[in-house]
């Protein structure tokens, strides 16, 4: 008995050395870091167009001693994606993918920092556009090339092969599809494991936080249509006018939530975009709406898709629109992506791991969301591969401290407002990730 705080002892040093071999290592590679992010983000790059954003990437992965591949990924209209692979094989032992994403966003930065984008480019539309990495996909770049050299610095802590993503069009959510349906797990070996990580204002730098189960809601994207019969705006009575029944659809559906479904059970149905005439004194002949549709269960999903074409067809209907004019409702499946879930078993070892490096009060349990991410469909269907993603807190604690006693929120993703803390984010986030992988392989 008088053994036993020896041996706790010797329990918490080969904890700690190797934790502290880590911070170690991420120190001094911290300030390279921080000059990545930022020339990420002052030069970012629209979903299928991120050349230059993956050749930098996979320029880094390869100086870091792992086998690279470019351009992994094909769209269904045959284009060729930039997916990077990169992989380092170290012995036996379980294949572990780690993923980033790389894409932009069409937002027009207003942060006022010294290395802001000023970048424009076209949309699909061929619309000029300002282009921001106003959802931290640049944070998440940095903490892939820090993880992918802090793995290959301390191979003596680990055994089997890391495979690094870093996957094009996330704000799409086409593109983990477009590399699945280029093989990628038929050409790079299909992963024991899955693991990201994600920024978020929601908590400070120095935090990370994590949901166990389903985390973040699927998401469904539909066109509607509501089509009528042009006039002129004097004589609307020998018209049927489509932005009246918009505004009525707008406003039916806002049912769906409260009175259709489980209240138990959380959906969130938005009308993010509307289009309808060229003239004032003009009524047109159809009004076009795109939504999007969150949920966490199959049934609430088609519960709602069936609230959403119940609303506008029984609009039309009451609006006596021709039958030859009725609404036209399209789900995108393509557009659409599933319950990102994460794997309670394999949360549970993150944690501990995440632990060891921060400090448990570091670690936060966090609620679901209704954000979506196409990150699950690389676990494949019905969870195959057990999928793990982690929020990395990104905003000034300073900052953070002072609205949250206020009751408010820093700007959030996808704001063009949106400004992480690069020290200590990106530290916080390679110490996590890289003490996660390697607990996971070994």
């Amino acid at each position: 008995m008088r053994l036993l705080p020896y041996l706790i002892l010797a329990a918490v040093a080969a904890v700690s050395a190797p934790a502290q071999d880590l911070k170690t290592f991420v120190d001094g590679q911290v300030s390279g870091l921080v000059s990545i992010y930022k020339d990420l983000h002052a030069h970012p790059e629209l979903s299928h167009q991120e050349a230059h954003t993956s050749a930098l990437v996979a320029d880094e992965l390869r100086k870091a001693g792992y086998t690279v591949t470019e351009h992994v990924g094909k769209y269904p209209d045959g284009s060729q994606a930039y997916g990077v692979v990169a992989v380092m094989e170290n012995g036996a032992g379980p294949r572990l993918l780690i993923r980033s994403d790389l894409d932009a966003l069409p937002v027009v930065e207003d942060t006022g920092l010294s290395y802001a984008s000023h970048v424009h480019a076209k949309n699909p539309a061929g619309q000029d556009v300002g282009v921001m990495h106003a959802c931290g996909h640049d944070i998440h770049m940095t903490t892939l090339i820090g993880t992918a050299r802090a793995l290959a610095a301390l191979k003596g802590q680990w055994h089997g092969t890391v495979m690094l993503i870093g996957q094009p069009s996330e704000e799409t959510i086409d593109g983990a599809k477009a590399m699945l349906a280029d093989h990628l797990y038929e050409r790079f070996g299909k992963p024991n494991m899955a693991i990201a990580l994600h920024d978020t204002n929601l908590h400070p730098a120095g935090q990370i936080s994590v949901t166990s189960g389903p985390a973040l809601s699927g998401a469904t994207s539909i066109d509607v249509t509501m089509r009528g019969i042009g006039s002129h705006g004097s004589r609307a009575d020998l018209g049927k006018d489509p932005i009246v029944m918009a505004a009525q659809f707008i406003t039916q559906i806002q049912t769906i939530a409260s009175r259709q479904t489980d209240p138990r059970d959380p959906v969130v149905v938005t009308v993010g975009d509307i289009h309808a005439g060229t003239r004032r004194n003009i009524i047109p002949d159809e009004a076009k709406m795109e939504l999007t549709l969150r949920a966490f269960n199959e049934k609430t999903r088609e519960a709602a898709i069936s609230g959403i074409r119940r609303a506008a067809q029984g609009v039309a209907l009451a609006a006596g629109v021709p039958e030859d004019r009725a609404p036209v409702i399209t789900v995108l499946e393509n557009e659409s992506t599933p319950v990102t879930y994460n794997d309670p078993a394999l949360t549970a070892r993150i944690k501990t791991a995440i632990s060891g490096v921060l400090g448990a009060q570091n670690v936060i349990d966090d609620p679901l969301a209704m954000g979506s991410e196409d990150f699950g469909l690389l676990g494949l269907d019905s969870h195959q591969i057990p999928t793990v993603m982690f929020w990395l807190g990104a905003m000034d604690p300073a900052k953070f401290a002072e609205v949250s006693a206020a009751g408010k929120e820093l700007p959030g993703l996808h704001s063009n407002h949106f400004e992480p803390l690069p020290e200590p984010t990106l530290r916080t986030g390679v110490e996590a990730m890289t003490a996660a992988a390697i607990a996971l392989l070994n």
